[in-house]
C-alpha cells in the first residue's frame, strides 16, 4: 500500500488516513488523498496495466484500499472511449470522442466513487453510510452499501427522477425523500448523523470518492496512448470527477507517463443552476449558492459546492471555461447524439454536447482539436424527461 496520509485542499493540515475522516478539522475544506509516487513508479508502470484486469482496480497502487483487503466490487470501471464521428462531423469537429459512463454498474459515473469510497469505509469500521443525492449517486451507495453488507441511508429531493428513487429502495436502502434541494437533504444528514451513527459519504466531504473518480483520468490517457487530448468538456454538480481528472493528470506526471501539457478543462451546467460558471464569469474563487436550482438534469441541480474553490482553480489553470445549456436544448440534443451515435445519453451528457456547438460557435474549441465529451450515466435514468 502506496497510501501516506491525506492532507487538506486549502489549508495543506495533515490527516490520517487510518480512521474516518470527512473535512479538514481546522479549515472544512475538503482531503486529498497523498501516495508514495516514486515508491509507486517502482511497481506500477504503463507497461505493465495491459495485463491488468478491465475495472477501476488496475490502479491499485494509486487507490487507498490496503493490498490485502478484498475492494467492494460490482466490475466498475473499464468504460469504452467511443470515436463520436457522426455527431463530429455534423458539428465541425474532426476529432471528438465519448467516455461512456452509463456502461458502469448503477449505469452512471457514480459507481466509480462508491467502489472506493465504500471499500474504505468498511475497512475503516463504518456500519451505517449516509449520503444526499439528486439521484444516481443514491443508486450507487444502495448498490455498494448492499455488497458490503452495510446500511445506507439515502437522502433525496422529492422531485427526484422516479427511476432512482425506486432503484435506491429496491437495493436495500432506507430512502428519505425532502422538500427542497440536495443542500437540503446534506443539512438534513449533518443535523442527524451524530446522533444516528452515519459515516457521511456526500461529495468531497469525505476522502476517497475523488479517488475513483479520479480513474477517469487514467482510463482517459491510457486509452488515447498516453497522449491528453486538447479539450474537456465535463458535466458539472459537485465537480468530482473534474476535480478527479486533474488530480490524476499530476500523478501521472509525477510518475513519467505524461508531460505538463494539459487539456482545456470546460464545466457545463444547467442555466436552471450554474454557480460555477456565474462565479467563473465574475472572477470569484469561489461560488455563492445558486438561487431557485431548477432542471432536468438532476446531477447537475447542485446550487453550491463543496469543492467549488477546486474547480474554479482548475478551469483557470487550463485555460479553459464554464458554459451553460437549456434544459430543452439538452433534451433536444439526446436525441440528436442517439440517432447519430446510438447511444441514449442522460440529459447531463447532452448538455456537453450542446455546450461544444456553444463553444465552437465562440471560437472557444478549433475544429481540428481532439475533444473529449464525457457521458455521466444513462438516459434510462430520465425517461420522465422524455416523451412518450
Amino acid at each position: 500500500m502506496f497510501l501516506t496520509h491525506l492532507t487538506c485542499t486549502s489549508c495543506g493540515l495533515r490527516h490520517e488516513w487510518s480512521c474516518l475522516q470527512n473535512l479538514c478539522t481546522a479549515c472544512q475544506k475538503p482531503l486529498f488523498p497523498i501516495y508514495d509516487l516514486a515508491a509507486v513508479g517502482r511497481t506500477l508502470t504503463r507497461d505493465s496495466l495491459a495485463a491488468r484486469e478491465k475495472s477501476l482496480w488496475r490502479y491499485r497502487e494509486v487507490l487507498p484500499l490496503p493490498a490485502n483487503v478484498e475492494p467492494i466490487s460490482l466490475g466498475e470501471g473499464g468504460t469504452p472511449l467511443l470515436r463520436a464521428a457522426r455527431f463530429g462531423g455534423d458539428s465541425g469537429v474532426k476529432d471528438l470522442w465519448i467516455k461512456d459512463e452509463a456502461q458502469n454498474p448503477t449505469q452512471s459515473f457514480k459507481a466509480r466513487g462508491m467502489a472506493v469510497a465504500v471499500s474504505m469505509a468498511k475497512h475503516l469500521g463504518a456500519t451505517k453510510l449516509a449520503v444526499p443525492t439528486a439521484g444516481n449517486a443514491g443508486g450507487a451507495l444502495a448498490a455498494y452499501a448492499a455488497r458490503a453488507g452495510l446500511e445506507a441511508h439515502i437522502f433525496m429531493p422529492r422531485d427526484t427522477p422516479p427511476a432512482n428513487i425506486i432503484e435506491c429502495r429496491e437495493l436495500g436502502a432506507n430512502v428519505v425523500l425532502i422538500d427542497g434541494l440536495i443542500t437540503d437533504c446534506g443539512a438534513e444528514i449533518a443535523r442527524r448523523k451524530a446522533a444516528e451513527g452515519w459515516f457521511e459519504m456526500s461529495t468531497l466531504k469525505e476522502p476517497y470518492r475523488v479517488e475513483g473518480k479520479k480513474t477517469l483520468g487514467y482510463e482517459l490517457a491510457e486509452q488515447l496512448d498516453w497522449a491528453l487530448p486538447d479539450v474537456i468538456l465535463y458535466p458539472t454538480g459537485g465537480g468530482t470527477g473534474l476535480i478527479g481528472m486533474w488530480k490524476a493528470f499530476d500523478e501521472m506526471e509525477a510518475l513519467g507517463w505524461i508531460g505538463s501539457v494539459r487539456p482545456r478543462m470546460f464545466s457545463v451546467q444547467a442555466s436552471g443552476c450554474a454557480p460555477i460558471v456565474r462565479a467563473f464569469e465574475a472572477g470569484e474563487t469561489t461560488a455563492a449558492e445558486f438561487p431557485d436550482a431548477h432542471t432536468c438534469a438532476s446531477g447537475l441541480r447542485v446550487p453550491k459546492a463543496v469543492g467549488d474553490f477546486l474547480m474554479l482553480k482548475i478551469l483557470r489553470e487550463s485555460k479553459g471555461g464554464a458554459v451553460t445549456v437549456d434544459d430543452e436544448e439538452m433534451i433536444r440534443v439526446t436525441r440528436e447524439v442517439g440517432s447519430t451515435e446510438g447511444l441514449f445519453i442522460a440529459p447531463e451528457g447532452a448538455a456537453c454536447f450542446a455546450a461544444l456547438r456553444k463553444l465552437l460557435a465562440a471560437g472557444k474549441i478549433a475544429p481540428e482539436e481532439r475533444v473529449v465529451i464525457f457521458n455521466t450515466g444513462s438516459g434510462i435514468k430520465y425517461l420522465d424527461c422524455y416523451e412518450q
